[in-house]
């Protein structure tokens, strides 16, 4: 970003007024729709404004780790596609992809929202694998709160497969039995530029933004974990500031997340 387009951002946000209209607090709308892929376990399509992405969740019987034999495994994955942005490349996974997907999976992990024993089918043997795959299709900024979404939806949407006697998968058959969580982490990520904070960066702040700051939380404002970008420091009370207000949005977002099956 050039320095005259930087402090038209920064102007921009310390008028109270983003250069789309919104204040420093609030989220673009959001959306969230599940079952948009048939042959997923679980998927969820989450659009903040314009800003869309799609997260898809995939089972597969696996040999479990031999340090946990009893316990099945759920990994979280980000593609950034070059569809979704021309700043996006083909190629490795980016310092970005592997940061989206790291911070996504961590919250999720940490929150044990998920007991993976209930994953086990066989000790020692059999368990069932999770995989999440989180795509931007339009890239809009603010992808790990937009992923973080889109995969507990995902996840809260999905239904087992159907386990056939000889140990195979028959993916064509779903069953009734859906994929317990039992509580729902929440990624909200605080940006600052200067002395001010707001929340749901577009791509252009993003590219201004001097430090930021995400909290993955789950009911009752218990926080799970928390991840710091960027490269100016962040004092004590930037921190309490910055938690406070991750918790609220939280609160706002998992209220939109609990209408949706």
């Amino acid at each position: 970003m050039n320095q005259e387009m930087k402090e038209h951002v920064k102007a921009a946000l310390r008028s109270g007024v983003r250069l789309d209209g919104r204040k420093l607090e609030e989220f673009r709308p959001i959306t969230i729709e599940t079952g948009m892929i048939s042959t997923a376990e679980g998927s969820a399509r989450v659009k903040f404004g314009e800003a869309e992405v799609l997260a898809g969740l995939k089972m597969a019987v696996e040999r479990p780790y031999p340090d946990q034999p009893d316990s099945g495994t759920l990994m979280v994955n980000a593609e950034l596609l070059p569809m979704s942005s021309p700043e996006f490349e083909s190629g490795p996974p980016s310092m970005d992809s592997i940061e989206t997907s790291r911070v996504i999976d961590r919250g999720i992990r940490e929150s044990k929202a998920m007991d993976t024993k209930v994953l086990c089918i066989e000790k020692g043997e059999k368990v069932w694998s999770m995989a999440v795959d989180v795509v931007p299709i339009n890239y809009g900024g603010n992808l790990i709160d937009m992923g973080g979404l889109a995969a507990i939806a995902a996840i809260k949407s999905a239904f087992y497969p159907l386990l056939l006697e000889d140990g195979t998968v028959d993916y064509h058959q779903k069953t009734k039995q859906k994929v317990k969580m039992s509580a729902h982490p929440i990624p909200v990520t605080i940006c600052k530029i200067g002395d001010l904070l707001f929340v749901d960066p577009t791509d252009e702040e993003e590219k201004a933004v001097e430090a930021r700051l995400t909290v993955t939380s789950i009911d009752e404002d218990k926080i799970c974990s928390l991840q710091k970008g960027g490269d100016s420091p962040l004092t004590v009370e930037d921190f309490e500031k910055m938690i406070d207000l991750a918790l609220k949005k939280a609160k706002e977002i998992r209220k939109i997340l609990d209408g949706v099956k």
